[in-house]
């Protein structure tokens, strides 16, 4: 069996020809966006519609609750079952998206980090909202250098999860990323959208506005009482709850929005830049895509 992954950063054009793909495979779509992933976020993660969820079979789409924990393990351990189960109807599947983590975990599996003893994450969470992160840290350079240097010290949810792994193993969280490459019972061929920086800049900002449009403010109002889940800390949705606390006017959240987007879509066109094994294309070059996953099927 095949396993085509479509990826590129956000907004670049992914959704749409995931759709021609799966109707010339006969494969569903397996969705690989961490944050479609959750029910009542349709508008602020770009999930696709309920027209182009009718045209195609898709996996992981709005299928967990705001308050469920999910990792990139779990989403490794659920696409594995997923294909092993369809490998006996398919002889090709798709999986498309842009979560780098998730795309990771499929085609080359993950770290076996230990499970979280929950006291420990309680109190991590419970000292960073009183303490704040700067604490956590200076914690995390004294149990762990080499992790530290290469963190993102300003995201709260990696410090406390790389902390937890220390607490509960006794051991540095660097010492499980190991980057094993894991054999998968499935050919993998990588497919990566590109374009011209200021096109997929100009398109962000649209998109933005498009959405803004669409109901995104009302969206994020009704998701305004969930504002301390993590499935919440996501651009599109903590900029205007920024709004809603009378930190920023709406024309300033909105502007944050199109500017979060766009370091997001860097970060993500640095890490797929790493990987070798993706076949680039210009994400309009539709024609040239589909002659070559025709070629491969």
């Amino acid at each position: 069996m095949k396993l085509f992954v479509l990826l590129g950063p956000t907004a670049v054009g992914k959704t749409s020809l995931s759709l021609k793909i799966a109707k010339l495979l006969g494969s569903p779509v397996i969705n690989c966006d961490s944050r479609q992933i959750y029910k009542d976020m349709c508008i602020g993660t770009a999930a696709p519609t309920v027209e182009q969820l009718s045209e195609v079979t898709h996996y992981f789409v709005k299928i967990l609750e705001l308050q469920e924990y999910y990792s990139a393990a779990q989403y490794e351990e659920d696409v594995l079952q997923l294909t092993s189960q369809l490998q006996h109807s398919h002889d090709n599947l798709l999986l498309s998206g842009g979560s780098m983590m998730y795309i990771d975990a499929v085609c080359n599996g993950i770290d076996d980090i230990p499970s979280i003893d929950p006291e420990i994450r309680e109190e991590l969470k419970e000292r960073l909202q009183v303490q704040g992160l700067e604490p956590l840290r200076n914690e995390l350079r004294l149990l762990d250098p080499a992790y530290y240097r290469t963190v993102d010290l300003k995201n709260p949810k990696r410090i406390i999860h790389a902390l937890e792994v220390c607490y509960t193993s006794g051991k540095t969280y660097s010492s499980f990323r190991v980057r094993k490459k894991n054999e998968r019972p499935f050919q993998i061929i990588k497919i990566g959208l590109k374009r011209e920086r200021d096109d997929l800049f100009g398109r962000i900002n649209k998109r933005v506005d498009m959405m803004m449009e669409k109901g995104l403010l009302e969206e994020a109002r009704s998701l305004y009482p969930y504002r301390h889940l993590n499935a919440l800390n996501t651009v599109g949705y903590k900029e205007l709850f920024n709004y809603f606390d009378g930190v920023w006017n709406l024309e300033l959240a909105t502007e944050k929005i199109k500017k979060n987007t766009r370091d997001y879509a860097k970060k993500q066109m640095t890490w797929f830049a790493h990987d070798n094994g993706i076949r680039w294309f210009d994400a309009d070059n539709e024609k040239e895509i589909l002659n070559l996953i025709a070629e491969n099927i």
